[in-house]
């Protein structure tokens, strides 16, 4: 005779579990903590927005510390001296928001959120890389990990099925009541990074649990309703960030809805291929109808901007150059200038659980596929920048 189902199911999940953390034993090494490799001048340079020989000429005068100096006396920075030396030169500066650009009194936290229909379109890579990139120019940054696949989290060194499997992640700052168990504060799930200026708070399996929640929650008029729960536990660290990335899961379930209805600004990834654009005309036929319900509910209000980025764009492919052309002339200004290029350099990134910022240049045996790929991530990047420079009122880069 076979065993009640789910009886089965929970027992198979306990062995699995157990077999996972006996293996991460084995094969891991114990608990191995991700640090940020340094930066070299020209790269500081590029973030500072300043030449090359205006840092060396800062460190000469005496008008910054020295860092660390690697072979031929090369400086190499790590990010905390980046963040120092920023600090540093905005007290001389004209303008002091061209070091510190981030958040002035009166405005308001940008949160962006990034969305799609269906997997693979780079979303998870984005949004991480994107965060790097903010929290490198002197932002402060946090990520949030709003899909159960918790892709984004393991970026940061994180096993979440054995990290957080007693708990931890963004699931408890928005969960329902349940007998004992009630939300937690977001400060209480929030993780710093080995990245100066981002934070995190990481997602996992128990996420899936707020979307089957949510209807009984709703049938019983449990305060906040779903729309609110990722927007209310954000008002608690508002004052510590300047933007906020969610990570949604590709699907438009309540979660998505919830970080949609958080976000001044909503970021939506395309491949330029025609089965992502039909799956694309899908996703916004019904986000559109949920958001109509939602903003007469007053869930949603208005947004800075709702952008699309196109992601994994291959140069090389003549109906992608054809189909991203006709998306331009489609959808207009409301598409980012710089795409998101494919590039093994990316990829190759990926499987390391890194970004394009953190591979080691050093021996590089294709530093020009590393550099095509960089100049796209920065492209995209600074075109993103800008639009929450123009939110807050204020214009384009600075250059000294």
């Amino acid at each position: 005779m076979h065993p009640v189902l789910h009886d089965k199911l929970k027992a198979d999940a306990e062995r699995l579990s157990e077999a996972l953390e006996h293996m991460s034993k084995l094969f891991l090494a114990p608990k191995e903590e991700k640090a940020l490799r340094s930066f070299s001048t020209s790269e500081v340079a590029e973030l500072l927005r300043v030449s090359d020989g205006y840092l060396r000429k800062a460190h000469f005068d005496g008008k910054l510390p020295e860092v660390f100096q690697g072979p031929g006396n090369k400086r190499l920075y790590t990010g905390d001296d980046i963040l120092n030396i920023r600090h540093i030169l905005s007290q001389t500066a004209k303008d002091p928001y061209q070091f510190l650009p981030g958040r002035k009194p009166g405005d308001k936290l940008q949160i962006w959120s990034t969305v799609n229909f269906k997997g693979g379109s780079s979303k998870t890579t984005t949004t991480v890389t994107l965060g790097m990139r903010l929290a490198l120019r002197g932002y402060r940054v946090l990520l949030i990990d709003a899909d159960p696949q918790a892709s984004l989290t393991t970026f940061f060194g994180y096993q979440p099925e054995i990290d957080f499997r007693e708990g931890g992640t963004l699931y408890d700052a928005i969960r329902y009541n349940e007998g004992d168990t009630t939300r937690v504060p977001l400060t209480d799930v929030l993780k710093s990074t080995y990245f100066p200026n981002l934070d995190l708070v990481p997602g996992g399996i128990m996420l899936s649990e707020f979307e089957t929640e949510t209807p009984t929650a709703l049938s019983r008029g449990e305060q906040p309703v779903f729309f609110n729960r990722i927007r209310e536990p954000l008002r608690q660290v508002e004052d510590d960030y300047d933007i906020v990335l969610i990570d949604c899961p590709p699907q438009l379930g309540y979660l998505t809805m919830s970080a949609v209805c958080a976000s001044t600004s909503l970021l939506m990834t395309i491949i330029p291929e025609r089965v992502d654009l039909a799956s694309a005309s899908q996703f916004l036929t019904m986000a559109s109808g949920i958001l109509e319900v939602l903003h007469s509910n007053g869930g949603v209000g208005t947004y800075d901007n709702f952008a699309y980025l196109l992601t994994r764009f291959d140069t090389a492919i003549s109906t992608q150059q054809d189909l991203s052309e006709w998306i331009r002339e489609l959808l207009g200004d409301s598409v980012i200038p710089t795409p998101f290029v494919k590039s093994s350099a990316v990829s190759e990134a990926g499987l390391a659980q890194k970004t394009i910022f953190e591979v080691e240049l050093s021996g590089s045996k294709n530093r020009k596929t590393y550099d095509r790929a960089l100049e796209s991530v920065i492209g995209f990047s600074n075109d993103i920048e800008k639009m929450i420079q123009a939110a807050w009122n204020r214009g384009g880069s600075h250059e000294t």
